[in-house]
């Protein structure tokens, strides 16, 4: 199990095949992505890489942090996230990570967080039909009807599906292609939409239900 990439979401724009078709991609950036620190089984308990990425000003980086920075001999970054990996996947605290990690073609599970939509109605959040337009129906056109039965049991049950806030919540979408990269910009082109908005961080790693392929580099890619 391979570590994945921390990118930051750009936006969508389109590639055009030889045949003069189109694909809609998500353009997503690498900024100086590398290795912070290494989990390992004998300290932390389990194995794993952390990653940052960017850079961050001295003056915004708190004192322990400036020190966890120091020790791995790398600039203060703007996020940090872990990936878990297979102890023959580690990689050593400094390395810098490459768009050419993943390879054309490739699928690939994108995490990121969905963009919020504050108090919504049942009809937008859960897709609800709604109250008829007529027949009797006054005012209440968008209300989410009855929510429980009568006496028994007398309240309405947990989970239940109403009115509330919408979105801002972790999000991962399966088996996204990629369908372009360009290593020497850090930009990484996947077919179709990722969660989130523009600007926000998003974890690209190796598709769960799909094999890696054989051309894809183990333990990652590295810039030179």
């Amino acid at each position: 199990m391979r570590t994945g990439l921390l990118a930051k979401k750009l936006g969508m724009s389109r590639l055009f095949k030889e045949d003069g078709t189109h694909v809609p991609v998500t353009v997503l950036h690498l900024d100086q992505v590398q290795v912070v620190a290494a989990r390992t089984q004998e300290t932390d308990g389990y194995t794993a890489v952390q990653l940052g990425w960017g850079k961050a000003k001295v003056k915004n980086v708190s004192q322990p942090n400036k020190g966890h920075y120091a020790k791995a001999k790398v600039e203060p970054k703007m996020k940090l996230v872990e990936f878990r990996v297979s102890p023959e996947a580690m990689l050593e605290p400094g390395a810098t990570l490459s768009a050419a990690h993943f390879v054309i073609g490739q699928k690939v599970d994108v995490c990121g967080t969905s963009k919020g939509k504050g108090f919504a109605g049942a009809m937008k959040r859960w897709n609800f039909a709604g109250l008829e337009a007529s027949h009797g129906v006054s005012v209440s056109h968008r209300s989410h009807g009855s929510t429980g039965n009568r006496q028994d049991p007398g309240k309405t049950f947990k989970n239940k599906k109403m009115a509330g806030h919408l979105g801002q919540d972790r999000i991962t979408t399966l088996n996204l292609v990629i369908a372009g990269i360009d290593a020497d910009k850090g930009l990484i082109m996947v077919k179709g939409s990722v969660p989130g908005s523009k600007g926000g961080y998003v974890l690209v790693r190796d598709s769960v239900k799909a094999e890696r392929p054989a051309d894809a580099p183990f333990p990652a890619a590295l810039a030179g």
